[in-house]
């Protein structure tokens, strides 16, 4: 017997050894709740970090974290898939597939509702994450009265504007009560309606976005201009242009990327685990007091950080399409469930980095799904351009609240109906922009 414990006495110290070796190879694959990232330890946690956030705290441009800088990691937030979603999914995935266009761009066919690509894998796994995130879970209606922007540049000069947004899926659609196709939906997959209320000398300025559920055919973009009492149809090729101001071209607005599927080139680059900002109360995360002064980054009173599993890809325009177009690519950091953007990396011609965009997920649950939402249309929103020395900051609330709401809430928000679709989300609605 004392011959066959000296025996496995050796067993058991490599056991321990090796449960301690996964113990602390599982730590490294996260960040412990609790946990405070600040400029003097963030190189531990850059692992976890998109490399335009690496180059915030890197100091190495006008834009950097300030000294006292601190990111709180908080317990991991639980995420469940609206059902009538899942229900779509399963009902119509196994049918989508892509096809090559005689420009060299892609598209699908035999998408109806749901995510197209429940596991995207090889070939062109890329591009089927691009897909998956393009027709991710949204509420068929998202609206919001209380939106700000704070702009800054490196000489200090700071300036604002307010916006009420409208946006809203009119075909593939999977919400609560709803049909898949809205019956005045003409074509229209989904629109946008962004109408500035600040400042007085730009007020009811509007920009309309049309896109269709036929994917290759370009969106149509409207600027409703109140000192002409017109409205001016811009180019379709115009997506760099800025949008209502800010530092955020038109493809990188919808909380993230914004340029549709038909014009990029994909390609994987790897599993990541990043830090996301999750706020979940409001009034915090509207105030522009809780945000770092010197670059408008969210301090810990405005939220929380989650530590999230995503893909990062690499999204290029195709080759007959490169040519005069703002970024020679983006690196886009997706979510492995929800398939929402968190992080964008901005190149520029040359293939410098230009551009550092963050969309943080403020949380709620929206009416008729199950627990906390990620993309319930709320959001935190930066982009740091880091060769402008110039940025623009945004929040879905103000510091009374007031937060973007979801499907039905937007018949009655504080006394508006946002759910009438030749009033915000039609041609016909910028006809009635100063009624």
């Amino acid at each position: 017997m004392m011959r066959i414990a000296r025996c496995l006495l050796p067993v058991a110290v490599l056991a321990a050894a090796l449960s301690m070796r996964a113990t602390a190879m599982a730590a490294q694959d996260t960040i412990p709740p609790g946990t405070v990232i600040t400029v003097q330890n963030w190189q531990q946690y850059k692992q976890f970090m998109s490399v335009g956030l690496q180059a915030l705290f890197s100091g190495q441009y006008f834009w950097k974290l300030p000294p006292d800088f601190q990111a709180v990691i908080g317990p991991p937030l639980t995420y469940t898939p609206p059902k009538e979603y899942v229900a779509n999914t399963e009902k119509y995935a196994s049918q989508v597939r892509i096809v090559n266009l005689p420009d060299g761009g892609h598209s699908i066919t035999g998408y109806v509702a749901g995510r197209p690509f429940p596991n995207p894998a090889p070939p062109m796994k890329g591009y089927k994450i691009l897909v998956d995130e393009w027709y991710r879970f949204l509420p068929w209606l998202n609206c919001g009265k209380h939106n700000w922007n704070h702009f800054k540049d490196r000489f200090g000069n700071i300036s604002t504007n307010s916006f009420i947004l409208v946006y809203r899926m009119l075909s593939h659609i999977s919400g609560y009560g709803q049909p898949i196709d809205d019956p005045s939906a003409q074509g229209i997959f989904y629109s946008e309606y962004l109408m500035l209320t600040t400042p007085e000398q730009s007020r009811y300025l509007v920009n309309l976005t049309l896109y269709y559920v036929d994917p290759t055919k370009p969106e149509d973009v409207y600027l409703f201009i109140p000192a002409l009492r017109r409205s001016l149809r811009l180019s379709a090729a115009a997506r760099c242009a800025p949008i209502i101001g800010t530092d955020l071209s038109q493809d990188d607005v919808k909380y993230g990327f914004n340029g549709g599927i038909v014009r990029w080139d994909a390609k994987y680059l790897h599993d990541q685990k990043v830090i996301v900002l999750m706020p979940t109360d409001p009034k915090a995360y509207g105030n522009i007091n809780n945000y770092y002064p010197s670059l408008f980054f969210p301090s810990p009173k405005a939220g929380k950080w989650q530590v999230r599993p995503v893909y990062a890809i690499s999204v290029r325009r195709i080759p007959s399409q490169r040519a005069g177009y703002c970024y020679s690519k983006r690196v886009m950091y997706i979510d492995q469930e929800s398939f929402e953007d968190y992080w964008n990396d901005l190149y520029d011609a040359a293939n410098r980095l230009w551009k550092v965009h963050m969309i943080g997920r403020p949380v709620r649950p929206i009416p008729h799904e199950i627990g906390l939402q990620f993309e319930d249309g709320n959001f935190v929103e930066e982009m740091w351009d880091l060769q402008n020395d110039h940025l623009t900051a945004g929040a879905s609330s103000g510091p009374e609240g007031g937060w973007i709401h979801a499907d039905e809430e937007c018949r009655d928000y504080e006394g508006t109906d946002f759910s009438v679709v030749n009033k915000y989300n039609t041609v016909q609605a910028l006809s009635q922009v100063m009624r």
